[in-house]
């Protein structure tokens, strides 16, 4: 194989979970090329994965990113979207190509007659799917995250009660039945008595405000102030990390972080919980069981479906709050 392409199109977590495969196909299979196809938005992601060639970029205009990838001749194509239209990329390109399971059916079995068993296998195993024929096998290595020098950050960049260390909390999430309510996480911050860096985008910003009234003194609200890189930069800075099943969560995994993960309308075992190498980093997952309405969906909603919220509500905060004071 000389050249290479992998198309995962979206978003910040499903890139970052590729990034096993992408350093496996490069060590792998000495002298290839690997390429890879995203969105514009994304590319920040990759942008500085020593591992990745060259990076196409869709800005919708599908037929136009065809034709420059149609010079590029390809002899394979790795397809981690597994959509329609990775699938006409694929059919335009007429190059050998390979895929993975994406469990649609397990899944909605799960959210919509609470049966069925779904594998114990986390979505980046299933990845390595798509490259079985290429004799390329996950070296349990876990997940990258490169950040571009000049977005690297240091405590020295942090004022000065967040220089000694702090916990990083991501309020935000892409949807909001994975969001902790605001009233929940303000109680959460009174009784978490280390320094706090809240993270998330600009849409973020407005709920974090709340969130920092808490206290002005030991609460930053850094959501919307940095790019991607930069807060995937104070990740690597924070002690702790407390995030919802987001992106900055694979972020945190990739830096072998100690991270509190909180659950709500989706659950672990649809396979996207923090992928970390054996011994590395470390994992507690928060969740409310026995549940009769959770699952209610594989993505998520704008409010609960059962106007109760307990998925999210019941989480067992003190506890949390003992475990990141210790």
């Amino acid at each position: 194989m000389k050249k290479i392409l992998i198309i995962r199109f979206s978003s910040i977590g499903d890139i970052v979970l590729t990034t096993p495969l992408i350093r496996c196909l490069y060590e792998q299979l000495p002298g290839a090329e690997i390429h890879y196809l995203t969105k514009e938005k994304f590319y920040k992601i990759l942008e500085a994965n020593p591992y990745i060639h060259k990076t196409h970029l869709f800005r919708d205009d599908l037929k136009g990113v065809i034709r420059i990838l149609k010079k590029e001749h390809f002899d394979f194509v790795v397809d981690l979207h597994r959509n329609i239209r990775s699938a006409r990329v694929k059919i335009a390109l007429r190059k050998p190509s390979d895929t993975f399971r994406k469990l649609n059916f397990e899944k909605w079995l799960r959210v919509n007659l609470k049966t069925g068993k779904l594998p114990d296998i986390h979505i980046v195993d299933r990845y390595f799917e798509a490259v079985k024929q290429l004799n390329v096998r996950n070296d349990g290595q876990g997940l990258d995250y490169f950040i571009p020098d000049e977005d690297l950050l240091t405590h020295n960049d942090l004022p000065g009660i967040y220089s000694g260390g702090f916990v990083a909390l991501v309020v935000g999430a892409m949807h909001c039945t994975k969001m902790m309510p605001v009233d929940r996480l303000m109680e959460l911050c009174r009784m978490i008595d280390k320094p706090i860096i809240l993270l998330g985008g600009p849409d973020d910003h407005a709920r974090a405000q709340q969130i920092a009234s808490v206290s002005s003194e030991r609460i930053y609200n850094a959501c919307g102030s940095f790019n991607i890189n930069q807060s995937a930069s104070l990740i690597r800075l924070a002690g702790k990390v407390i995030t919802h099943d987001t992106g900055l969560m694979h972020i945190a995994a990739a830096f072998r972080k100690e991270i509190y993960s909180l659950w709500g309308n989706t659950i672990p075992e649809f396979g996207m919980y923090p992928y970390l190498p054996e011994g590395e980093g470390k994992s507690v997952i928060m969740q409310t069981l026995g549940l009769s309405c959770r699952p209610c969906s594989k993505i998520g909603f704008a409010k609960c479906p059962k106007k109760h919220f307990k998925c999210m509500k019941d989480i067992d905060l003190e506890k949390l709050a003992a475990m990141i004071n210790e």
